[in-house]
């Protein structure tokens, strides 16, 4: 364990000077394979660009060279808010994973720029395997399934409060999100956000929901993914 947490450049004091061509081979071959692991942890059953991809396996090696030509701890602090704050260039905000997976790509390469490859490897091991366990389990997943209900109705139909009942019954939450017109105004459309009680309702709820809408258009699918934020 004591090996495990020990720099193979022997001091970080002055990281550059202290460095050896094998202790610089091996840095460099670990955040090259680890940035590899942050990379497929990334892709492991989430949407992706190849682009976004390659970036997260070229940056811990890049980070680490980063810390390796800095000298003294001074230089080292400056270096680490600087290398941190390259998240705020990204043209695009980007969801939680990809700002996750951003930082964890630049720790790794603090880590072996340090020349500490053990914590390197031992934390992508450690946030590869919570990643799994997290994706494959129902783990912060939203209890039923959220969709979208639109629903046309005439301009001269009363529509507040008309399809509480209906939804009550077959929906354990239900929200008014918007109406607008349609039609050259002639035709309201309304939109819910609601979550289905148990799935195989949905077309029983819209026979009985055309019943009070005049037989008008009636749509129930998928809401739009939100854009996931820290």
């Amino acid at each position: 364990m004591d090996t495990l947490f020990t720099s193979v450049l022997g001091t970080t004091e002055s990281a550059m000077t202290a460095v050896t061509a094998d202790g610089f081979m091996w840095c460099t071959i670990a955040s090259i394979v680890l940035g590899l692991a942050v990379a497929c942890i990334y892709m492991y059953k989430h949407n992706y660009s190849k682009n976004f991809v390659i970036t997260l396996a070229l940056l811990p090696v890049i980070v680490q060279m980063v810390i390796l030509l800095v000298n003294g701890n001074l230089g080292a602090g400056v270096a680490v808010m600087g290398v941190f704050n390259l998240v705020r260039f990204r043209s695009i905000a980007g969801t939680a994973k990809d700002i996750g997976s951003v930082f964890l790509a630049m720790a790794i390469g603090l880590a072996t720029g340090m020349g500490y490859i053990g914590v390197a490897v031992l934390l992508a091991l450690v946030v590869g395997i919570f990643n799994v366990i997290y994706v494959t389990t129902p783990f912060g997943s939203e209890k039923g399934g959220r969709k979208t209900l639109k629903v046309t109705i005439p301009e001269d139909l009363e529509f507040e409060g008309m399809f509480d009942e209906i939804l009550g019954q077959y929906t354990s939450n239900y929200q008014l999100a918007s109406v607008q017109t349609s039609n050259m105004g002639s035709l309201y459309q309304l939109e819910y956000s609601v979550t289905m009680k148990e799935s195989g309702l949905e077309k029983k709820m819209i026979d009985e929901l055309r019943c009070l809408n005049g037989n008008l258009k009636i749509s129930l699918g998928l809401a739009p993914m939100s854009k996931e934020v820290l």
